[in-house]
């Protein structure tokens, strides 16, 4: 049995206290070597086989170390990652992968020239509603997909006092969520041939974006992403509507919730999302037929199962460097749409 590969983690906030360091401590194969964080004491009262670093030079010096994970504010991503990949690490990095198509395309030049991986952490394409939803166009159960309504609402009228909701590079949803649900669209349906975006400071005293809405242009259909920050009354996850019937799922995946309350990632009923979703049919006589439709079973330690392989030379990392780009191409010409307030073409 191969030894298991060691990985640092840089960043313990959100990111790296929820998601990563308890995905990496519980997929096999992995072991957490490694935390860098200003946290020290914290950290040292919470492992007791984990090396606590206050900078990132020294786990890029350590030998041990085989991948870094970074997980640090997003106008940190590419330069961190360039460093750890120029110090001969594979690299994993929170989404968004980078600012922009610019500084994406560095971090895989430097990805190539250390012969190493660089991909992103999009843990979501392991959500249970997702995994369901690609079922249900794989088996043609919706046919030929007319709409396909994606959300992610909130309900926070109180600006807090973090990076993510001030004004700043890489800040507010749009790369924020944003991610999450393009990079869902470019798995389901690949590159669109034109984005129109909306993005809005809405709130009382925000500064960064905490608004978007964005409609992604397909030849014989349209997906819409969405997500606000005032939405008290709950929303459809996803709508969507083909030529044979709609498919509508409520409610978010449980395994975010499941990491805030200490689960174990694995732990029985890990990933299980008891909303399952329903879809609806209509007849040549307009009769509707509805249908509960179970939620196949999340697991984010797929992503981490799937870089460990890639590691070892043994399978690809779940997003390509394709993939990575266009997902910034996205961000990108979002961003542009918004703020010249027409449909950007996509090449």
């Amino acid at each position: 049995m191969p030894a298991d590969l060691q990985l640092a983690l840089i960043g313990y906030g959100l990111a790296g206290r929820v998601f990563h360091a308890p995905l990496i401590q519980h997929t096999p194969g992995l072991a957490l070597h490694s935390v860098v964080s200003s946290q020290r004491d914290t950290l040292l009262r919470q492992f007791t086989d984990v090396h606590v670093q206050a900078q990132p030079q020294a786990v890029f010096d350590d030998p041990a170390v085989d991948a870094v994970v970074i997980a640090t504010p997003n106008d940190q991503h590419a330069p961190l990652a360039i460093a750890a990949l120029q110090a001969g690490k594979h690299v994993l990095v929170d989404k968004p992968f980078a600012l922009d198509v610019a500084q994406a395309q560095a971090v895989q030049a430097a990805a190539r020239e250390a012969g190493r991986i660089a991909t992103v952490f999009q843990n979501r394409r392991f959500d249970a509603d997702f995994l369901t939803l690609q079922q249900l166009l794989a088996n043609g159960t919706l046919g030929n997909v007319a709409e396909c309504h994606a959300h992610f609402d909130r309900f926070r009228p109180q600006v807090r006092e973090r990076w993510r909701e001030q004004a700043g590079p890489g800040s507010g949803l749009w790369y924020d969520l944003g991610p999450h649900l393009l990079d869902q669209m470019l798995v389901l349906f690949g590159m669109p041939q034109a984005i129109t975006a909306d993005l809005d400071v809405q709130r009382s005293g925000g500064t960064g974006i905490d608004y978007f809405h964005a409609v992604l242009h397909y030849p014989q259909h349209r997906a819409i992403v969405h997500a606000g920050s005032l939405v008290a009354a709950p929303t459809a996850r996803f709508a969507v509507h083909g030529d044979r019937a709609s498919w509508i799922k409520h409610g978010l995946d449980v395994q975010e919730a499941q990491l805030r309350r200490g689960v174990a990632p694995g732990a029985p009923g890990w990933g299980i999302d008891p909303r399952h979703g329903e879809c609806v049919q209509c007849d040549a006589e307009d009769s509707v037929q509805r249908s509960t439709v179970d939620n196949l079973p999340g697991d984010y330690r797929h992503l981490y199962a799937q870089f460990a392989a890639a590691m070892r030379g043994e399978g690809e990392p779940t997003v390509s460097d394709v993939q990575a780009l266009q997902l910034m191409q996205l961000l990108e010409a979002g961003m542009c749409s918004a703020r010249e307030g027409r449909r950007v073409p996509l090449g």
